[in-house]
């Protein structure tokens, strides 16, 4: 069996920009169908707002099989997503609960912090260490760019990717409650997480 080659850049090319937003649907569709009911509505807002420059891809054989997207004082993966962009795809009632919604997950980076934007790995390409490798590289950014933290939050119905932050030195600093909102969410709490750069 041939070993596959993955490739690792910081700033995924715009050539994968679709391949960027079916992945992020992939791993982020449901939690964000509260927001945005419908795929078809979600795709055209992140093909024109996902920032690129703030993520990290894994390329193999010309295909984007992970991204982990990241946010600083300067910006963030998600944030080119505008409410004029909202506003024209899902009309005036649609956009403000959308941004209701949103607000609900905004995460606001702290001093000389960086903050996970989503990691996600194509279902065909995991088992292949593909999100160990983008959190490395996360940290390894985080440490050139002379950030003392990277911080994420885990929802409650995820553990496996709980497990996986553990394994790669995150430590828990914070956990939320919210069981009021599983109805609305799908889940009823996080876990904030917390890397030293030593």
């Amino acid at each position: 069996m041939t070993q596959q080659v993955i490739t690792y850049c910081l700033g995924i090319p715009e050539v994968y920009r679709k391949q960027a937003v079916a992945l992020y649907d992939q791993a982020f569709g449901q939690k964000l169908s509260v927001a945005i009911g419908k795929s078809a509505d979600r795709e055209p807002l992140f093909i024109k707002g996902l920032q690129l420059e703030y993520a990290i891809g894994a390329i193999s054989e010309n295909q984007l099989v992970g991204l982990a997207g990241f946010q600083t004082a300067d910006g963030s993966l998600t944030n080119g997503i505008q409410y004029s962009d909202l506003l024209a795809q899902l009309g005036l009632f649609k956009s403000l609960w959308a941004l209701i919604i949103f607000s609900l997950y905004h995460r606001e980076p702290r001093t000389s912090e960086l903050v996970m934007d989503g990691i996600v790995v194509d279902a065909n390409a995991r088992g292949l260490g593909i999100g160990s490798a983008l959190l490395k590289q996360v940290q390894q950014l985080a440490q050139d760019k002379g950030y003392q933290t990277v911080r994420l939050d885990v929802i409650d119905i995820n553990p496996r990717a709980q497990k996986l932050y553990e394994r790669m030195g995150f430590k828990s600093i914070k956990t939320e409650s919210y069981p009021y909102l599983k109805g609305l969410l799908g889940f009823s709490g996080s876990t904030t997480m917390q890397f030293i750069i030593s």
